[in-house]
């Protein structure tokens, strides 16, 4: 019996309609755009807006886009996974909440918090699922609100971070194409450097966390750089060691979307050309869980059934990893 693989059959990205500048940021704190877009490759991020508006309205629209894209019906849909670090709420999970909104009646639905590697780990788990030959038709959502928990009098967080995020649809081949590897790390000693110190049940909300702005990002920006360009060249080069696979035979490599220049750092390690590395920082910023799916939607039109890819993210926990994929189909013209 032929080896079943999850192919991606399509993807859709969604993103809001407000754009915070730099020109607009260097009026909430002591920057300027050139120091900003010089240090992170970004020039402009979404924001968004509007009471009651969560993680699940970007995941609404993504996964509306995506099944009218690939002609699904929501109740052919047997599961559906949300990596986001915003959730709408503690519970129930957001992909509670977008199944909800978009009709999938037929699947069971949780959440995965893995920072900004998420949507790695979401896409892998959800293989899995697809490989065992027991479900046929999943999503896999990757967005964020960052918005919601970042603090924009603090210059080091506000700069970098933005909201939106994507969705692909994974379905079952037996044709050599899809999620062919896959290679995932953690280690806690990362907590340290990058994370949110209150809401969660060791401080919960309190008048004091919210006084002391204990509610947004934290970053020690030098060991998460160090610890991410360090994570990501390692677990792409050893994926394409694993795979028998040279920069060359890569068409594209699909880095999570930090900072220009941990992207340009990881390119230069894995000794791959810029030109084929997605790169869209400078309109979105970081999303976390929604860089990759964004950068797959940007670049749809462009991959071409048979070629081979390379993802890969670093994430707070820290969080790192890297999956080998075969593009499965070649985009029509719209």
């Amino acid at each position: 019996m032929s080896k079943i693989h999850a192919a991606i059959t399509g993807v859709q990205g969604w993103v809001p309609d407000y754009v915070l500048t730099n020109q607009e940021l260097e009026n909430l704190v002591d920057t300027n755009s050139e120091w900003i877009t010089s240090r992170t490759g970004i020039q402009e991020r979404r924001i968004l807006k509007g009471e009651n508006q969560g993680t699940s309205v970007i995941g609404i629209n993504a996964v509306n886009g995506l099944l009218k894209k690939t002609n699904t019906s929501p109740e052919e849909i047997d599961l559906l996974i949300c990596a986001t670090v915003t959730a709408d709420m503690p519970f129930p999970d957001t992909a509670n909440i977008i199944a909800d909104a978009v009709g999938i009646k037929n699947a069971f639905c949780f959440d995965i918090n893995a920072a900004c590697s998420g949507f790695l780990y979401a896409l892998t788990t959800a293989a899995k699922f697809v490989e065992s030959g027991s479900h046929k038709k999943v999503i896999v959502v990757g967005a964020d609100k960052m918005s919601s928990i970042i603090d924009y009098t603090d210059r080091t967080t506000c700069i970098i971070f933005g909201d939106g995020g994507g969705a692909v649809l994974l379905e079952p081949t037996e044709e050599n194409y899809g999620v062919m590897d896959s290679l995932h790390h953690s280690d806690g000693v990362g907590q340290h450097y990058l994370y949110q110190k209150a809401g969660g049940s060791r401080h919960p909300a309190t008048i004091d966390t919210v006084i002391n702005r204990e509610h947004f990002v934290y970053q020690n920006g030098k060991p998460v750089f160090k610890a991410a360009v360090t994570g990501m060249s390692d677990v792409v080069l050893r994926i394409m060691e694993r795979n028998q696979l040279s920069a060359d035979d890569i068409a594209w490599l699909v880095p999570h979307q930090a900072n220009r220049r941990i992207i340009e750092t990881v390119s230069d390690m894995a000794k791959f050309p810029m030109e084929r590395v997605m790169v869209n920082i400078q309109k979105y910023g970081n999303t976390t869980a929604g860089t990759l799916p964004l950068c797959l939607w940007e670049w749809e039109s462009q991959l071409k059934k048979g070629d081979n890819l390379i993802l890969t993210a670093f994430g707070g926990g820290f969080t790192w990893g890297a999956i080998y994929i075969k593009w499965a189909y070649d985009t029509k013209p719209a």
